[in-house]
């Protein structure tokens, strides 16, 4: 009979490409890694690997074989779900990934709720970019990621990720307490503050500014949203800004809305083995629960974030 322990080595290699990577993910020693696929080799009786370049790649019989040892894995999944739910209530650990403004918004919540509801169950958590949380769930480093999708940028598809909305949120223009910007437009001579290139957010406020008209002047790239705020705040920039952010929060910049009142969709995705394992549903209960009144996903119209007066 075929090691399990192999077989996940060899989808290891199909899924990350080089055995650096696997080594990497699985915490071994690249050397541990080759030697395991070699004796899998041995076992099946047939190369599994070629060289390609600097690079392995699977045989026919390996890329076989790797395609069986997912459905084996699944299936694997699969039982630990059934054992999981024969307890009658959810134990173990979920490892989730998730974006800044959702763990400063979301994640105390959620780990309060949890406390009351299911305190059998560990989280441990990760701040990570959505476009690699989702793969990294999709491949099984995470159990659950708290994603994001951006109007006319869609998050990253992956075959086998079960995904649920959570919330919308609101998108819109900050600017400092102080200045006259009254729309968009009036902020095309001002110093923008985005993310960086490649963030999902920065390719929607880039977007936004060229519709208006302008190629925004993006002095300070930053992925601290916090970071955004201060600056902001402080008069040096202005930016767009989600509703999820701040809500809960003192804030001393002005939010105003920005054309066709975008909203930015929350959502939470899970290998469709295992999103039905009563942790994993545990959590995503208590990550509704947790969801701000202020920010719940409807149709209503945006209301920017109160001030103190004398900024109003």
């Amino acid at each position: 009979m075929l090691d399990i322990r192999r077989l996940r080595l060899l989808r290891e290699l199909r899924l990350r490409g080089t055995i650096a990577a696997v080594a990497t993910a699985l915490a071994y020693a690249p050397s541990a890694v080759s030697q395991q696929l070699s004796a899998l080799e041995r076992e099946v009786g047939v190369p599994l690997t070629r060289k390609q370049g600097r690079r392995l790649a699977l045989t026919p019989q390996g890329e076989l074989l790797a395609q069986h040892a997912e459905g084996i894995l699944a299936q694997l999944e699969t039982a630990e779900r059934a054992v999981a739910v024969s307890l009658g209530r959810p134990i173990g650990t979920v490892r989730i990934a998730v974006f800044q403004s959702a763990a400063l918004s979301l994640v105390p919540g959620m780990l309060r709720i949890l406390a009351e509801t299911a305190p059998e169950v560990r989280i441990e958590m990760v701040q990570r970019e959505p476009e690699t949380a989702l793969y990294d769930t999709h491949v099984g480093d995470f159990d659950l990621v708290v994603a994001e999708q951006y109007p006319g940028h869609a998050a990253p598809q992956h075959l086998g990720l079960d995904r649920e909305v959570l919330m919308t949120d609101a998108l819109r223009l900050a600017v400092p307490p102080g200045s006259r910007i009254g729309s968009l437009a009036d902020a095309s001579a001002h110093p923008w503050v985005m993310e960086p290139q490649g963030a999902a957010s920065r390719h929607f406020g880039e977007q936004q500014c060229r519709i208006a008209g302008f190629e925004p002047d993006v002095r300070f790239a930053t992925a601290d949203l916090q970071a955004q705020m201060r600056l902001i705040e402080t008069g040096h920039a202005v930016g767009i800004m989600n509703d999820l952010t701040w809500v809960g929060t003192p804030v001393r910049f002005r939010a105003l809305p920005l054309p066709g009142a975008p909203r930015r969709e929350v959502f939470t995705a899970a290998r469709s083995a295992s999103s039905g394992s009563p942790a994993i549903t545990a959590v995503r209960e208590a990550l509704r629960g947790a969801v701000p009144a202020d920010a719940a996903a409807d149709e209503r119209a945006p209301t920017a974030p109160s001030l103190p007066a004398a900024d109003r």
